[in-house]
């Protein structure tokens, strides 16, 4: 039997609904612990952890006397969690449970992260100054130049830039930062099994600049690039919006964005779901996942829901998504490896 995959999941911002969520996801996907195949390690507050179970009136153990995961209190925070309210005590958790998690992979004891929701607010509140998980994780790991990936289902999107002013988006656009972006995902794409690739990538400009008319960058910093690797898989660039609508009729595996919302909103308006009766959800699915990192991390592709906190209503659809990419990823990585030391033992003999 092979080894468990070792998932270290944060609960992210205790007053918001990740508590809830990771109790959740981690009674559906019991099966695969007890199948030998994962173990759930949760950081973060064993007192919230409880309080949400209590809420959803789960069972401690399940029928064979199991525990659903291992908890690791990262506590003690002085500061009371009030469910659904924005508080540096809420940041703070939240912090020292992904900086415990990261320490973690990084020792050997867990083999990726999967991240529930904080709040930015409440990070700074705690005098944690990170943009959010990505900037926070590029910190912990000193490595700078990650990359972010949503996904949902089939629909997966690498952005080159994310968080920073669309006026400035154009200049991050650079060559290095590219070849960068191209390469872990196609990396990527083969840790999920997917051995011939095929990546579109956007332009930045609508129509890709029309030959100029409407901007010089595509033609001028983009296409030279995308050449660079045509033999392994990419094109483009492709307008944005037409390129989307090829990615979800599975021309392509990938599609590498250009800034932000390029990205963003094609993924979450397929993955949010919502009653057209009531104009509320009815599930929240998607997985934003860290790539280029020294370790591997996907995370819930929403926010904290301060509002519905506490009322026991959270869905974890997204939770148990991110939790099986990670697993994807892991094993992928896992058989490169092991075919990496078959090859060197064979040529060796």
């Amino acid at each position: 039997m092979s080894t468990p995959i070792r998932l270290a999941f944060t609960m992210g911002d205790p007053a918001g609904i990740g508590p809830e969520i990771i109790a959740k996801a981690t009674r559906e996907m019991a099966g695969l612990v007890r199948a030998g195949r994962a173990e759930f390690i949760v950081l973060g507050s064993a007192a919230a952890m409880a309080q949400a179970e209590a809420l959803l009136k789960l069972p401690a153990t399940d029928e064979q006397g199991n525990a659903f995961y291992r908890m690791v209190d990262v506590g003690p925070v002085e500061a009371p969690i009030v469910i659904g309210q924005v508080a540096a005590a809420g940041g703070e958790w939240a912090y020292r449970a992904v900086e415990r998690a990261t320490r973690m992979v990084q020792g050997g004891t867990a083999d990726a992260i999967v991240t529930g929701p904080l709040s930015k607010e409440a990070l700074h509140l705690a005098g944690h100054h990170f943009e959010g998980h990505t900037e926070l994780l590029a910190h912990l790991t000193g490595q700078r130049d990650a990359v972010m990936m949503l996904a949902h289902g089939d629909m997966r999107v690498t952005h080159v830039t994310t968080h920073c002013a669309l006026a400035d988006v154009p200049k991050r656009i650079t060559p290095q930062r590219l070849r960068r972006v191209f390469d872990v995902t196609l990396d990527a794409m083969r840790a999920l099994g997917i051995a011939q690739p095929r990546v579109a990538v956007a332009g930045l400009n609508p129509h890709c600049g029309e030959g100029g008319i409407l901007g010089t960058e595509d033609d001028a910093v983009i296409a030279p690039v995308i050449q660079e690797y045509a033999e392994r898989g990419l094109v483009g660039p492709i307008p944005g919006d037409t390129v989307f609508i090829k990615l979800r009729a599975r021309q392509y595996d990938a599609v590498v964005a250009m800034f932000h919302d390029q990205g963003h909103i094609p993924v979450k308006l397929l993955g949010f779901n919502v009653d057209p009766n009531t104009g509320k959800w009815q599930a929240i699915s998607g997985v934003n996942i860290t790539l280029g990192l020294p370790i591997l991390r996907t995370s819930v592709d929403h926010g904290t829901a301060f509002d519905i906190a506490g009322q026991g209503i959270a869905n974890a659809d997204s939770v148990v998504e991110a939790a099986e990419y990670a697993l994807r990823l892991i094993a992928g990585q896992r058989a490169a490896a092991q075919a990496a030391v078959q090859t060197s033992e064979g040529a060796q003999a």
